[in-house]
């Protein structure tokens, strides 16, 4: 069912047919779609470079590449492809395994800005939050998010946030619609990035089509994003990255 882009009412995802539960487990990834070369084995983490010093945080359970927000780390804790990419088209599925704790959004209108209050700042509500992404093209601008804000996965934070971008390219980066899965099921994005050119499509649905990202470098890694942790008292910061990935597979384009 497709929703209009404005969210401010809208506090839970829904589920569609492609989701799944959490009792299911993979033992092996599913074949490459023709034209397409997968970037996990379903067995081990080989393509991708493990932070060092990570200690096991970011390893292959049941099939699949899971992660507990917790790497040790000393530096960058993200997951990245050891090939870089120019032009392509990748395939990945994810779930969020659960929330940890209440984060507060803001209201996310649909040219991508957000409502202030008479103080000039955002205006937020809490919800419980859990958060990731994924890196294109080597840079943290070019995330797409993984959370649970009522804007929806797959939106483009580091260009939509940028008040320095013309109100085109804060609004294309902003989802036309949240097609997301809830917490513990899986979704599914296929994304293709054209020179400074973004489309994807969430869940079958296209949410951002032909976006411009102006400045995106021409090659880059991607990345499986590190956010949050445990604090200093045990429990979980509530936007961290209690998140799972499965069936990556990338097409070349140039």
């Amino acid at each position: 069912m497709k929703r209009a882009a404005f969210t401010l009412s809208v506090f839970a995802a829904v589920a569609l047919p492609v989701g799944m539960t959490l009792t299911r487990a993979l033992a092996e990834p599913d074949p490459a779609p023709e034209g397409f070369t997968s970037l996990f084995n379903g067995k081990n983490l080989a393509g991708w470079k493990v932070p060092e010093g990570d200690n096991g945080h970011w390893k292959v359970l049941d099939g699949v590449i899971d992660y507990d927000a917790q790497s040790e780390a000393p530096g960058e804790k993200h997951l990245w492809s050891a090939e870089e990419y120019g032009d392509f088209e990748l395939i990945i599925e994810w779930r969020l395994k659960e929330t940890t704790g209440f984060y507060n959004v803001p209201y996310v209108l649909p040219d991508g800005t957000t409502v202030k209050g008479p103080d000039g700042k955002n205006l937020t509500h809490p919800i419980k939050n859990a958060d990731s992404g994924i890196y294109l093209r080597g840079t943290s601008k070019a995330q797409l998010n993984i959370w649970c804000w009522p804007i929806g996965s797959g939106e483009v934070y580091g260009y939509r946030n940028d008040e320095s971008q013309p109100a085109e390219v804060r609004a294309g980066v902003t989802p036309k619609l949240n097609p997301d899965n809830p917490v513990g099921h899986w979704n599914r994005f296929h994304i293709t990035m054209k020179g400074d050119r973004l489309t994807v499509v969430s869940n079958g649905f296209t949410i951002i089509e032909d976006a411009q990202l102006p400045g995106v470098p021409e090659r880059g890694a991607l990345a499986l994003q590190h956010h949050g942790g445990k604090k200093p008292d045990g429990e979980f910061s509530p936007a961290s990255s209690l998140v799972q990935f499965r069936n990556i597979f990338i097409r070349k384009l140039d």
